[in-house]
């Protein structure tokens, strides 16, 4: 099943940081790309920002089509 398409990009951290992002990643058993998405969520919404919502992804069987 194809996920919804996301922005990739190169993103450069201090060693330090991305560390200390992989450590609060390892204990809330996420990615530490999932992570840094969802700091920056948090940050977003406390500057009253909010993001469109993703798309849900498709489920099931696509559509036959006909002819």
């Amino acid at each position: 099943m194809p996920t919804p398409a996301k922005k990739a990009f190169a993103l450069r951290l201090d060693p330090a940081l991305y560390a200390a992002i992989e450590r609060l990643a390892a204990a809330e058993l996420r990615s530490a790309n999932a992570e840094i998405e969802i700091l920056l969520r948090e940050a977003l919404a406390r500057r009253g920002v909010k993001p469109k919502a993703a798309a849900p992804a498709r489920r099931g069987r696509p559509p036959k089509e006909e002819g």
